[in-house]
């Protein structure tokens, strides 16, 4: 009776976490102080984490993380570093989505993946002065 009950309170338990599905990308490092959140809601930042499509991650000033997404494409995130995954989404079977970036403090470095090679119009770093699209491959935007 007892394991019935445990089992029931984790599955109600794992209702309430993002679905891996979900996951537009997962971080493949992470040094220093360096935060994952979602929704006013923070996660731990470990390498092998998976990032959701509207992440917010925030560096510390000797922190630094790097992801990739699902369309290969890798941000590496500097220290004192404010990024949003505002739009983040990629179907893998017809190569189609977008990924709309946020920077508003620190420095990002881009190397696009199928979706900066396809779709460049659909890749794109907003910060607080400008918006950049993608003419590239690899690129690096940075806001003091």
């Amino acid at each position: 009776m007892t394991y019935k009950l445990i089992y029931m309170l984790l599955l109600a338990g794992l209702a309430t976490l993002p679905a891996y599905s979900q996951t537009v990308g997962v971080l493949k490092s992470v040094e220093g102080q360096v935060s994952l959140s979602q929704a006013q809601r923070e996660r731990v930042a470990d390498a092998g984490v998976g990032i959701l499509g509207s992440d917010k991650i925030v560096t510390g000033r000797q922190g630094s993380a790097a992801l990739t997404l699902k369309d290969g494409t890798v941000v590496m995130l500097g220290p004192n570093t404010n990024l949003a995954l505002a739009d983040v989404k990629f179907d893998t079977t017809t190569q189609e989505g977008s990924v709309l970036l946020h920077l508003t403090q620190g420095t990002i470095r881009v190397v696009t993946g199928w979706l900066g090679k396809l779709h460049p119009e659909q890749v794109k770093v907003i910060t607080p002065t400008t918006v950049v699209g993608v003419r590239g491959t690899d690129f690096i935007v940075e806001v003091p």
